[in-house]
């Protein structure tokens, strides 16, 4: 059964990603070179490099403190970290920074991959396609006032290292 725009976003809403923006796209069956897999740890690596403009989202994914600076400094990928295409390489996505996003593995990415495969055989697919780099689900990224909060010092932190990058 072909999707209309309201059916993907209700099976996301039902998924737990009400907020995942979508996109639909025509899969066109394209060959993937067969260095795809070197290309796409490159692009990773390209990818954590770039987070230093995603602090706020970085800071409101509950890492610890090592985890966050492995993964911002591009030491170390913490578990349950996965990055995606938003439009698969077999189907003419392009392997670029725009083209990506990461998110947490469990449940989020297990879950976008649930919402692609129901759509096998229809002649539109609706994709993933969140604006920034990082998807958080909007009940993940509600936070008090703090002050000292862990996502306030964590901010803080990164801006000091992200500053020190740059020089």
């Amino acid at each position: 059964m072909q999707w209309t725009e309201s059916n993907a976003e209700k099976r996301l809403s039902e998924l737990k990603m009400p907020d995942m923006p979508i996109m639909q796209i025509i899969p066109k069956t394209t060959p993937v070179e067969s260095n795809w897999f070197q290309k796409y740890k490159e692009l990773c690596h390209d990818f954590v490099r770039s987070l230093g403009d995603s602090v706020q989202e970085l800071a409101l994914m509950n890492l610890s403190r090592d985890e966050f600076m492995d993964l911002l400094t591009g030491r170390k990928i913490p578990g349950n970290i996965s990055f995606r295409l938003k439009i698969p390489l077999v189907w003419g996505g392009k392997l670029d920074i725009d083209n990506m996003f990461m998110c947490f593995t469990f449940p989020q990415s297990h879950n976008l991959d649930r919402f692609i495969l129901e759509q096998s055989g229809n002649e539109i697919i609706w994709v993933p396609n969140p604006s920034r780099k990082i998807y958080l689900p909007i009940h993940s990224t509600i936070t008090g006032n703090g002050g000292n909060a862990v996502p306030d010092r964590l901010n803080q932190f990164a801006a000091t290292v992200s500053t020190n990058r740059r020089q």
